[in-house]
């Protein structure tokens, strides 16, 4: 009869207890490492961004001579029409005049300068060009003025007389004041100007007008002359009251800068016009060549000028708070990469507009919280950069997704 041999019932159990043990640790080391493993970045997709249009400019350019008009900071703006052949710029030479003196001769604003004695050479100037009816003014004998009064008869007056003398007392004779000029021109790139001498009385003194809207940029861009085109009366001792030869002064904004008349040149105007348009003001500088009278030629100034101010434009490129990306998380969370602020720009005329965004790499995130960037480019225009942020927080999905969804993080 065989014996059976039974085994202790603690040698039974201690194999099962050790697999619940092993599972139970299992169970307990996923769920663990479940609920703190970090999860990977959400999806994010960015969004077609629709660019704002705008429209090509119409001006009302006349039909003579030549014009050429230009808003400062808008390179874009430049347009012409007429000849663009060099044409007589008249007195308009005295802007490039009292800009080649003063560069010889520098005067800051509230500054009177050295002390201009007219001579007996000086003196012989107002019957020179009285004779081939010249602007002139009146020059006493034993006449001290300092430098910027004289220039303020030369620029406001037009006095030939005041210009031939600014010339003479800065450079001591016409021909070394042409030298001066020409090196002058030159130096700014006004391939196409040519002077011959100081008043514009002269027809061979001429320019384009393109090269003359540079030549007004670089007018108002030295203040004693932007002050002086800019004023309208003044006396000067010797030469009496000085009413700025320049009629729209103060109309339609007109700032300046220089009235020109020649039997070859026509009615000629160098003119500046400052607007307020999107919270800034923008200065638009032109020419117009070749007009019939001053009269005719203000009017069409001012329509010009009317519709090159219309045409700026504010553009919008983003409202605060608009989409530009999405992020979708595994557990079925969205939320949206939204504009932190509004962002505009002043532009004129025709511009297009283009938008990249970039989106961070987000797991989770609070509402506001910076997640990307989106730069905008414009047409002649520096880009734009506007931060992005979370419209929503992204919370997380809590320990039971985690536990319920393996691996889906």
């Amino acid at each position: 009869m065989s014996r059976v041999v039974r085994r202790p019932r603690s040698a039974v159990r201690r194999p099962v207890t050790i697999s619940v043990v092993a599972v139970l640790v299992l169970v307990a080391g996923y769920l663990v490492a479940a609920a703190v493993v970090p999860f990977g970045p959400a999806s994010a997709a960015t969004t077609t961004y629709s660019a704002p249009t705008s429209s090509v400019p119409a001006l009302s350019f006349p039909g003579y001579g030549a014009t050429a008009v230009e808003a400062t900071d808008f390179p874009e703006s430049l347009r012409t029409s007429g000849d663009t052949k060099p044409r007589a710029i008249a007195s308009i030479t005295k802007i490039v005049t009292a800009l080649v003196v003063l560069d010889h001769k520098p005067l800051r604003v509230g500054e009177s300068g050295p002390s201009v004695a007219f001579n007996a050479e000086m003196q012989g100037l107002y019957a020179k060009y009285l004779a081939v009816n010249g602007e002139v003014a009146p020059m006493p004998s034993g006449l001290k003025l300092s430098e910027y009064q004289t220039m303020q008869v030369m620029l406001m007056k037009s006095a030939n007389n005041y210009a031939g003398s600014l010339a003479l007392w800065a450079f001591g004779s016409m021909d070394a004041y042409q030298k001066a000029a020409a090196i002058w021109l030159d130096e700014h790139h006004l391939d196409d100007t040519t002077i011959h001498e100081p008043t514009g009385l002269d027809s061979r003194n001429r320019s384009t007008a393109t090269d003359l809207v540079d030549l007004g940029q670089l007018a108002l861009a030295n203040p004693v002359v932007k002050e002086i085109v800019g004023t309208e009366h003044v006396t000067v001792p010797g030469a009496g009251e000085i009413t700025n030869s320049n009629k729209m002064l103060g109309m339609d904004g007109i700032e300046g800068i220089k009235t020109g008349t020649l039997d070859e040149a026509g009615a000629c105007l160098l003119f500046a016009a400052t607007y307020e348009r999107g919270g800034r003001d923008v200065t638009v500088i032109g020419v117009m060549l070749g007009g019939v009278d001053h009269d005719s030629l203000d009017v069409d100034v001012q329509r010009l000028l009317r519709s090159v101010a219309d045409n700026f434009q504010v553009v919008t490129l983003t409202h605060a708070g608009q989409t530009f990306g999405t992020f979708s998380t595994p557990w079925q969370d969205e939320a949206d990469a939204v504009s932190a602020k509004a962002a505009e720009v002043l532009v004129w005329g025709k511009t297009k507009v283009r938008a990249k965004a970039h989106l961070d790499e987000v797991t989770l995130g609070t509402k506001g919280e910076r997640v990307g960037k989106v730069r905008f480019t414009v047409t002649d225009h520096d880009p734009v950069t506007v931060p992005l942020v979370l419209e929503r927080t992204i919370d997380d999905p809590g320990v039971w997704w985690r536990w319920t969804n393996p691996f889906r993080g």
